[in-house]
């Protein structure tokens, strides 16, 4: 396929290294700490993330197999010793792998789901979007994202509904006012509070 008259839809490097800078900010001490998501550490979001990164790249390779065929878990996830090392090339080569046009094409798994490559691309970019939220209101570090994938975490949030069903890693919508930030109403939609701080 030619990548220049058929780019991927979406580039998830920006994403992808939004969540690594936060990276050097977070220390030791705050592993233990809780986030947005309740009963989820600092670590175990780490963890997920770490596990997410691996998985999404598999899935956009159609390397289908443990990584892909494993429904994620973000309570009991395991922080590995040397994340430091190996998050930010697990980010980098999940990113990577999303460029290849073929990714967004077809049919692949993540997550244990069988889901259209496009629709699993939109998700691992949610994901990032979102957890990468997540990581910088634990830590007290500045988050920002860029406006299209925003939109784009919007509309797979949007494909759930004001209820979304019990299984799912989202809670229902939060309120918030019409002309708020595009980052509050999107993780508002996804059941987070955007004004949520530690101390909560």
């Amino acid at each position: 396929m030619d990548t220049q008259t058929n780019p991927a839809p979406l580039d998830l490097g920006p994403a992808a290294r939004n969540v690594t800078a936060l990276l050097d900010g977070i220390d030791d001490a705050r592993l233990t700490g809780p986030t947005p998501c309740p009963g989820v550490t600092v670590g175990a979001m780490l963890a997920h993330v770490g596990g997410l990164a691996v998985a999404f790249r598999d899935a956009a390779r159609k390397d289908l197999g443990p990584t892909t065929g494993t429904a994620p878990s973000v309570e009991s996830g395991v922080l590995a010793d040397d994340w430091r090392e190996t998050l930010p090339p697990a980010l980098d080569e999940l990113a990577a792998a999303w460029r290849a046009p073929d990714a967004w094409q077809g049919m692949t798994q993540a997550g244990s789901v069988d889901l259209p490559g496009q629709i699993a691309g939109m998700v691992a970019l949610n994901e990032l979007v979102l957890h990468g939220w997540d990581l910088a209101r634990a830590t007290g570090q500045p988050y920002s994202a860029e406006e299209d994938h925003l939109n784009s975490t919007l509309a797979v949030l949007a494909d759930l509904g004001d209820n979304p069903p019990p299984t799912s890693p989202f809670g229902a919508p939060v309120p918030v006012s019409d002309d708020a930030p595009l980052l509050d109403r999107a993780v508002a939609r996804s059941g987070r509070r955007p004004d949520w701080r530690p101390g909560d």
